[in-house]
């Protein structure tokens, strides 16, 4: 298997070298009137378990983007993402074509007139897929893959598709597939010319059964309905499960216990960093969207206070629609969280596209009202330059490297003074029968003086409401 654009490793003469690791390589672009081709945007699999364990679900797929004016580094980086989206989900690229035009055609996508170009490439490299950088609407879908001749997916249910490969928990599951129905119900009518069959006079013959609607209900209205109904069991399904997460979020409420939630780019390094201050042994890998399942684990400053931390699914530019409303319910707790740890990719090729992206999502879903902390991960192996112009960026931002630990103790540092601090001061005399009263204190709140005397234990702190409550009968009487 090569990463020859038509499997033939005498086609590459020629062109620029492909680099040991693919990501690295430049991009060696050549302009074209109107379509550019992205030359180093290909699959390059050495690793033959690699190989063995995509084997069965790899896909040999061209991509397709639209230039529609502003810098060219922006589309060739989205494409470039675009690439690492499809060998996620266990494609094989073989080729990258980029168009410039104004907007995307309303028809075909590309432009009627390039489609040929697209539909010569695919002969040519032996695709059977063709994966567009944005949402194809229904004609879209249908007019290109009539012109093509082969499967075309876009943006949307590449991302689903990923989603749907690593969804583990029961929740997630029901996520990612509420996700892909409601994206599904909307395209029906784009995937193949015999949805508007009719069924027949014996309806149990046509796979109508029990529940359709008899003799001349089409195709397409059965898939539909049958749809509508899986989605409200979904949703059933999953306000089920969202109340014993709830009912945890409210203990940890009852408790005043704070909540920080990482939140950053798909393959950022969220889940490292959370390895790194909790030793939690969440799944690390260099892959987008290797994290869909919340973890929680709880930690605690230097002087004692003690705070949840959560990761959470990356977000990428363009997150479907569908995806943001299917972990709405997920996406909840970091706009319920008391600060948020946004983790963005130092060595990433356009740092602060990362970081407005995700932004975006944040105020979606409510979350551009809890504090921030920026986390510049990935400091090892980030140039020096995009550092400084990051930390110039965001003047609160602290850099680190989770894969070495360099920099931690300043992630902790910055967690500690933005957290939240108790309100009530209080001044109490604990008798010594009372210890589980001080390990309250000194786990939720903060102890500004303690004295052992012969009567008990002298406590000058500040504590939450509730547990000064639980104190006032300990008060001590001023000297």
């Amino acid at each position: 298997m090569t990463s020859a654009y038509r499997d033939d490793r005498d086609d590459r003469d020629g062109q620029s070298p492909v680099t040991d690791d693919p990501d690295t390589g430049e991009l060696d672009l050549e302009d074209r009137q109107a379509l550019r081709r992205v030359a180093s945007l290909s699959t390059e699999l050495e690793d033959i378990s690699e190989v063995e364990y995509r084997q069965l679900r790899l896909e040999r797929v061209v991509l397709v983007g639209v230039w529609g004016g502003g810098d060219v580094h922006n589309a060739e980086n989205s494409l470039t993402e675009l690439k690492l989206l499809a060998e996620t989900a266990g494609s094989q690229v073989l080729e990258a074509l980029l168009q410039r035009r104004q907007r995307p055609d309303p028809a075909t996508y590309i432009g009627s007139g390039k489609v040929e170009a697209l539909r010569e490439a695919v002969q040519a490299t032996g695709a059977d897929t063709v994966i567009c950088d944005g949402e194809l609407t229904p004609s879209q879908l249908r007019n290109l893959e009539d012109r093509v001749k082969v499967k075309v997916v876009d943006r949307t249910a590449l991302i689903l598709d990923i989603f749907a490969q690593h969804a583990k928990s029961a929740e997630g599951k029901a996520q990612v597939e509420l996700a892909q129905l409601q994206y599904m119900t909307q395209r029906l009518r784009g995937w193949g010319g015999n949805l508007s069959r009719q069924a027949g006079g014996r309806v149990g013959m046509q796979g109508g059964g029990i529940g359709g609607r008899g003799p001349g209900e089409t195709k397409i209205e059965t898939d539909r309905r049958r749809i509508k109904t899986k989605i409200a069991k979904l949703r059933h399904s999953l306000t089920v499960m969202r109340t014993t997460r709830d009912t945890k979020k409210a203990e940890r409420r009852r408790r005043e216990v704070p909540a920080v939630s990482i939140a950053g780019y798909t393959n950022a390094g969220k889940s490292s960093l959370l390895n790194r201050i909790t030793g939690a042994g969440v799944l690390v890998e260099d892959s987008l969207f290797a994290t869909l399942d919340p973890t929680t684990r709880r930690t605690q400053t230097s002087d004692g206070r003690v705070y949840t931390l959560s990761d959470t699914v990356g977000f990428v530019r363009h997150l479907p629609h569908q995806l943001v409303e299917a972990f709405r319910s997920t996406l909840e707790e970091v706009a319920d969280s008391d600060l948020v740890l946004h983790v963005v990719d130092g060595s990433h090729a356009d740092p602060e596209g990362q970081l407005a992206a995700v932004r975006e999502v944040l105020a979606e879903i409510g979350a551009d009202r809890v504090p921030e902390v920026v986390v510049i991960n990935k400091s090892d192996v980030a140039d020096p330059m995009v550092l400084a112009r990051l930390r110039a960026r965001e003047p609160h931002a602290v850099a680190c490297s989770a894969r070495t630990g360099e920099g931690i103790e300043a992630v902790l540092s910055a967690i500690e003074q933005e957290l939240p601090r108790p309100q009530v001061q209080v001044r109490v005399l604990l008798p010594y029968d009372r210890g589980d009263l001080v390990h309250q204190v000194h786990s939720h709140g903060e102890v500004l003086a303690l004295e052992h005397t012969a009567d008990g234990t002298a406590l000058t702190a500040r504590v939450h409401a509730g547990l000064a409550g639980a104190l006032e009968q300990y008060a001590a009487t001023p000297a």
